[in-house]
């Protein structure tokens, strides 16, 4: 008897699932990027996940530790990068301090992050570049890539 109840409704799925054509699925409107890319910031997809890949390496190598492999940070010590705006908004405060560390304590959603973070003017302004962007696009992140020639000009802009 249920049997006989479903077999109406099983047609009724494939009626509707087979009715919708290829063409309309172009249609649906998908979900905007709140993060702007500018057209000097745009990357191909191949180029940007080498730039992914070697900035996981310069995460995994650096920054890790202290961010953890999820990006959630350490409660009370290490701040996450996980949607803060030192990740998302202006890419020249990121890179201030990823070349500068810090030492000023931070508050993020109402919690405090104390831990000093180290400098890491010792790496390429291509390694920088790299982990900027890796950062900025895990982690459910979604930012615009960041260029060595980025880097270059915060560096220069910095005093030793």
């Amino acid at each position: 008897m249920c049997v006989a109840r479903s077999v109406p409704l099983v047609l009724l799925f494939f009626v509707v699932l087979y009715s919708c054509k290829p063409s309309d699925r172009n249609k649906i409107p998908k979900e905007e990027n709140k993060a702007t890319v500018s057209p000097k910031k745009a990357l191909s997809s191949s180029k940007l996940s080498l730039k992914m890949e070697a900035g996981q390496d310069v995460y995994n190598k650096y920054c890790l530790i202290c961010h953890q492999s999820n990006g959630s940070g350490v409660p009370g010590l290490n701040s996450p990068l996980i949607r803060t705006e030192y990740v998302l908004g202006d890419e020249n405060r990121l890179l201030k301090i990823i070349l500068n560390g810090s030492a000023d304590g931070l508050e993020l959603n109402n919690s405090e992050y104390a831990n000093v973070m180290p400098s890491f003017r010792a790496l390429s302004d291509e390694q920088i570049a790299e982990v900027g962007t890796y950062i900025r696009n895990s982690f459910g992140n979604n930012a615009s890539p960041i260029d060595a020639q980025d880097v270059k000009e915060v560096r220069a802009s910095i005093p030793n």
